[in-house]
């Protein structure tokens, strides 16, 4: 990852929502499992987007009964690990900026 990825990735996480909201996938797209890509896509009238695993995994937790700590924990507990706050909270922002939530 380059440098500025990550400078990119840090401004996304700052400039995130408030945690207090319960992201939700806008009626505009559908989130599907897509056997032909084998893997997640969101589809939208103009086109598809072939989501990344980590990607998929966020989305499908985006369904407006979270707040953004509860996913950020669900998502830890899923995958065993810790830490991943920033990078959950940046990938909302930009999926927020793109459309995708709301």
């Amino acid at each position: 990852m380059s440098d500025s990825d990550s400078t990119k990735r840090i401004q996304e996480a700052v400039e995130a929502p408030d945690d207090s909201l319960h992201p939700k996938i806008r009626k505009l797209f559908r989130l599907q499992w897509e056997p032909a890509q084998d893997a997640h896509v969101l589809l939208y009238p103009e086109g598809m987007v072939k989501l990344n695993q980590s990607a998929a995994q966020i989305l499908l937790r985006c369904d407006g009964t979270r707040d953004i700590p509860a996913l950020v924990a669900d998502l830890e507990q899923a995958f065993n690990t810790t830490g991943l706050g920033d990078d959950i909270r940046a990938f909302i922002a930009g999926a927020r900026q793109r459309g995708w939530l709301e």
